[in-house]
């Protein structure tokens, strides 16, 4: 089969990017030819299997002289928030992505096209290509933006009904997907996440370090360093914790999402009575490591769609602390058994993703609370992950289409 992959944004910068690199990965292990399409600066490098066509559309050019948009208000790297586009920025995102995709469809000629996120180059894609199967991946961001901001929400609520298929994360996703769009249930189908298990896996010096057992209790979080994400509310959340200062170390993975954010975050990090390092944004192969020397991994994030750092910090031995938010601890109930996990009650949310303040308090207090039952719960069976894998997601994508 010929597979055109299509994102609005970098390819390999944030969970829906790692998401998008793991299925091309995995395509072209099943035999796939496939071409890629997505919104790069001129110095980036793309980080796809050899054979791999890749049609970029550059920003901060003449043609788009502006930062790539992205799904999340903040980044982890220089971007342009949708709901502060003008109406000429917006003219001239379309032009350039309907040129690059008719230009990729004429001359790769795909079988399939697959989209990511149900929101603005997705609804183009369907609209340029009526003649190809198109299908969509939903990764929750792209709901929060038509939840928050009006941009072109009527063209997108009138295009993505018309994608031959759409995929969800989870079954609370598919039903946040069909109120906010009018799409029949039987044209959407969960297709969960996968993990790298070449990568995340727990290596044979991995030992279990609980408080009070003479070394440090080593917590990890992972993901773009933000309020939204959690950052400040898991810093925080430590002033609620009895243990002293050499008991417990605290490291942060990832890149800035907005730099006065990240500037509050790191001041709110170093009045912390416990050590907090921030270790920048990983490689995979980095971040697996720091998460085989961890104990805990935390993400106390407001909004999700199914994170993959969840897994993949399982996969490597850490027992796991997260928001209770739709849709993830059915999925893995269903999905992981042993899963060594926790979950702290979301705050008060106020316009999909903005927690209520007077409500972050308690938040805080019920992830400290967490920390301390899951520091104190011995790890138990080794989580199964057998049935969380790209390869499984590859093969209900094109067997959707008659061809696995």
């Amino acid at each position: 089969m010929r597979i055109l992959t299509i994102t609005a944004q970098k390819p390999n910068s944030t969970g829906s990017g790692v998401y998008l690199t793991e299925l091309v990965k995995n395509f072209a292990k099943n035999g796939h030819k496939q071409a890629a399409l997505a919104g790069i600066y001129r110095e980036d490098q793309v980080e796809f299997p050899e054979g791999v066509r890749f049609y970029p559309v550059y920003f901060q050019t003449e043609e788009l002289p502006f930062p790539i948009p992205g799904m999340s208000d903040e980044m982890p790297y220089e971007s342009t928030v949708y709901g502060q586009m003008t109406k000429e920025m917006v003219r001239r995102f379309e032009r350039a992505f309907r040129s690059a995709v008719r230009d990729a469809a004429e001359e790769f000629k795909p079988d399939l096209v697959i989209c990511h996120h149900l929101y603005l180059v997705t609804s183009l894609v369907r609209e340029e290509l009526a003649g190809y199967r198109v299908c969509g991946i939903c990764h929750n961001t792209d709901l929060r933006q038509m939840k928050k901001i009006p941009l072109k929400r009527e063209y997108i609520r009138s295009q993505i009904p018309k994608l031959d298929a759409i995929f969800a994360l989870h079954k609370e996703q598919k039903k946040e997907i069909m109120e906010i769009y009018p799409v029949r249930e039987k044209r959407i189908t969960v297709v969960g996440t996968g993990y790298n298990s070449e990568i995340f896996l727990r290596n044979q010096e991995k030992t279990e370090l609980v408080s009070g057992a003479g070394k440090p209790l080593r917590l990890i979080y992972a993901g773009k360093i933000a309020e939204k994400k959690g950052a400040a509310s898991l810093i925080k959340s430590l002033s609620f914790l009895p243990w002293k200062a050499e008991e417990l170390e605290v490291f942060l993975a990832g890149g800035a999402g907005n730099k006065e954010e990240y500037d509050r975050i790191q001041k709110l990090a170093a009045q912390c009575g416990y050590p907090v390092r921030f270790l920048g944004k990983l490689s995979q192969e980095e971040l697996a490591k720091e998460y085989n020397k961890s104990d805990i991994f935390a993400l106390p994030s407001f909004s999700e769609g199914l994170p993959l750092t969840v897994i993949e910090a399982m996969a490597c031995g850490c027992k796991v602390i997260v928001t209770d938010l739709p849709g993830i601890r059915p999925w893995i109930k269903e999905n992981v058994e042993h899963a060594p996990i926790f979950f702290v009650t979301p705050p008060e949310m106020r316009n999909a993703d903005e927690p209520a303040a007077e409500s972050l308090k308690e938040f805080e207090k019920n992830i400290a609370r967490a920390i301390e039952v899951c520091a104190d719960t011995p790890y138990g069976e080794y989580p199964d992950l057998s049935r969380v894998s790209w390869k499984n997601i590859c093969k209900v994508l094109v067997g959707k289409f008659g061809k696995a």
